[in-house]
Order: structure tokens, then C-alpha cells, then sequence
């Protein structure tokens, strides 16, 4: 288990580290935007996120 959750951070970093590779720019622009964004709207669309993620991992495991 704890492996798995070493290798999912894993490719966490590498996609997060692929856009900022291939688009700095616009990722440098939608950091900009989300500073506008309500934290409450922030909380939720980060909540959906993760339950999407729990639900396409248990399909997928």
C-alpha cells in the first residue's frame, strides 16, 4: 500500500510537472485566475475532484 501511494504522488508530480513544461504560460494564467476565484467555490470544485478521483480509482482497481 504504501508503495502504491508512493508511486501515485509520483505521477502526480510528473503531470503537474508536463504542463508546466509544455505551457508555462498558461498555467501561469489560471493560477492568476483561480486568486479570483471565492475559496468556498475552490473548496468545492477541490471536494468533486476528489471523489471523481476515489470513484475512477475503484473502477479502475
Amino acid at each position: 500500500m504504501p508503495a502504491d501511494l508512493a508511486a501515485a504522488l509520483c505521477l502526480v508530480l510528473v503531470l503537474e510537472g508536463l504542463l508546466l513544461f509544455a505551457a508555462p504560460g498558461a498555467w501561469k494564467r489560471m493560477a492568476e485566475q483561480l486568486t479570483q476565484v471565492e475559496e468556498r467555490r475552490l473548496r468545492v470544485i477541490g471536494g468533486v475532484l476528489v471523489v471523481i478521483g476515489l470513484v475512477v480509482l475503484r473502477l479502475v482497481r
